[in-house]
């Protein structure tokens, strides 16, 4: 796998929450996911949440419709959210844990502590034709329940060791690093997928991007942000230029 070009997928939820703060009709998420296509993004991450709090329905109805990439779905594993998946059949589905009061996705799925029902949640979106991937963490167990519910691919959650990087703590970040580079051995040596993803910067991305396994990452905070000095365009184009360049 060495070489392999990474994939960027681009989460747009942050469009549909500057949208959601007026209450109007823009910024659109489906305009700035066409123009992350343009920018050379390979797919497009969108979070529909329980609570509708950023990307709604009608959003998730027009990029499936308006997209010329992959389409990857991320949601909690309710009966609401799988009845909108299977309508809607994007390319993938990422399940993720949910919590109301949180700001964003806290830790990895327990998918070894859930696992007779997410093997039976997951079998109809596979008969469906969507690629179904497990947001989790780092720890063996997680990615070997993974492995045996059926998923196709598991994402490392790579928030800590962002958080780590940014508040300086570089030793503990190695070796939050280490840890992942050791899921993503064991994951790929399973027969899984392996994508990474949650608070990815340009000054941390080049080690995840350099871990030969991982095939994707999907960043959307950092480049929504710097969409804002730089535009979207070529806030995506430095992010992929800096995981090239990673790759040996």
């Amino acid at each position: 796998m060495t070489g392999r070009k990474l994939r960027l997928g681009v989460n747009i939820d942050h469009v549909a929450t500057v949208r959601n703060a007026r209450g109007s009709a823009w910024p659109d998420p489906l305009r700035a996911a066409l123009l992350a296509e343009a920018a050379g993004a390979d797919g497009i991450t969108a979070h529909l949440r329980e609570d509708r709090r950023h990307i709604r329905d009608t959003d998730m109805e027009a990029l499936r419709a308006g997209l010329g990439i992959p389409l990857n779905f991320e949601c909690a594993a309710t009966e609401d959210m799988q009845a909108i998946a299977l309508r809607l059949k994007p390319h993938a589905i990422c399940l993720v844990p949910e919590k109301r009061e949180e700001r964003t996705t806290e830790g990895g799925l327990d998918v070894a502590g859930d696992q007779s029902r997410l093997t039976q949640y997951i079998a109809p979106l596979r008969g469906a034709g969507c690629r179904v991937s497990m947001f989790i963490g780092h720890d063996p167990r997680q990615i070997e329940a993974s492995a045996r519910i059926g998923a196709a691919v598991v994402e490392l959650h790579t928030g800590h060791y962002s958080d780590l990087h940014a508040e300086g703590r570089l030793d503990a970040a190695a070796e939050e690093l280490d840890a992942l580079r050791d899921a993503a051995a064991l994951a790929a040596s399973l027969g899984l997928e392996v994508h990474a993803g949650h608070g990815l910067t340009y000054d941390n991305v080049a080690p995840i991007a350099a871990i030969p396994q991982v095939v994707e990452l999907n960043i959307g905070h950092f480049l929504i942000g710097e969409a804002i000095y730089l535009g979207l365009g070529p806030a995506i184009e430095e992010m992929r230029r800096r995981m090239d360049q990673a790759r040996p």
